[in-house]
Formats: structure tokens, sequence, C-alpha cells
């Protein structure tokens, strides 16, 4: 099958097409059967030269023996004022919606982090709500304990006595007589 299409030529960073009509199965920049045209991206739009020249005469010939122009070609040939290449062959611009979605993985990424700060969010909900719980009752128990305090009855403190005191000076005194002296011990051992 025949395709006009570009073949890239130029430099490296400053590309320059030919249009060519070659054999679909040849390399891009491979063997071609004839060189119908040109296409210079790296001038203006607006500017004195023209971005693309074509062979009208040469692209209709091979048209009209079956030769299938590609995208970028076929609105080349569409956009031509010349009169040879008028209406010969109708571009419309494709739409692919899909193009920009994102794969299938990625998607699968974006639901597993909705769902991660979802949780997230959710958990800190959670423990705000858990924390102001916590403090009503803390109010609570302060409340119902100055409550009580009021409400309890006054306990007097009894005086303390100082008998029990007189009793532990003397429990320490009855320790000290009831120990054996040490010179005791040692006259006992000689004795014997």
């Amino acid at each position: 099958m025949l395709k006009i299409r570009l073949a890239r030529g130029g430099a490296k960073k400053r590309p320059y097409y030919y249009i060519v009509v070659a054999d679909s199965h040849a390399p891009r920049d491979g063997k071609f059967i004839e060189r119908v045209g040109t296409y210079n991206p790296m001038l203006a739009k607006d500017g004195d030269k023209p971005r693309v020249t074509l062979k009208a005469d040469r692209i209709s010939e091979w048209l009209g023996k079956g030769a299938q122009p590609t995208d970028r070609v076929a609105r080349f040939i569409s956009q031509s004022t010349d009169e040879a290449l008028t209406g010969k062959v109708k571009w419309t611009q494709s739409n692919n919606p899909n193009k920009g979605a994102p794969g299938k993985k990625a998607q699968e990424r974006t639901a597993e982090r909705a769902q991660r700060e979802a949780d997230r969010a959710e958990a800190e909900a959670a423990a705000k709500i858990e924390a102001a719980e916590a403090a009503v009752r803390a109010k609570e128990e302060a409340a119902a304990a100055a409550e009580a305090a009021k409400n309890a009855p006054v306990v007097e403190e009894a005086p303390v006595e100082e008998a029990p005191a007189a009793e532990a000076e003397g429990s320490a005194e009855v320790s000290v007589e009831e120990a054996p002296a040490e010179g005791v011990a040692e006259e006992e051992k000689t004795e014997a």
C-alpha cells in the first residue's frame, strides 16, 4: 500500500520534513518513490516564506493511483489553496476523548489514595469526638466532686493525744535496756 507521508530530515533539534510517496512498510526515513513536497516547522506560521510546499499535480496523480495520505499530510492537502488539490482529500480532526484519561493502575492508585485520605479523616473525626466526650466527662466528674464536697458534713479532727507519743518513748527505752551490753557477753565467755 502506498502512503503519502512525512520523512524527517534536518539536524538535531532543527527538524525539516520531506513529503514523500513511499511503501507503507518502508522505514520512516528510508526508501521512498517520489518527493512531492516539504514542511519546515521552524518557520513562523505567518512569516514571509510558506511552511508547507506541495507539488499539487504530482500529489493529485498519486491520490488517483490509490496512495493514502497520513493524518498530518491530509491536513496539509485540505488546507492547501491550490485548485488541483481542492476537494481531493477531506480531513476531519480526530476525536479521542479517552486519550488524556489516566490508565488502569493510575486509577487504582488514585482510588487507594482517596480511601486512605477518607480513613484518616474519619479517624481524626473520631479522635476529636472522643476527646470532646472525655473533656465533658472530666467536667462532669469535677462538678460532681465539687457538689459532693459542698454537701459532705464537716468532720472535725480529733486533737492529738500526747500519751501515744510517751508510750513510743518508753518502748525505745525498754529496747535499749533489754539489749545486753558487749562487755557482759565477753565476761561470760571468759568465765566459762
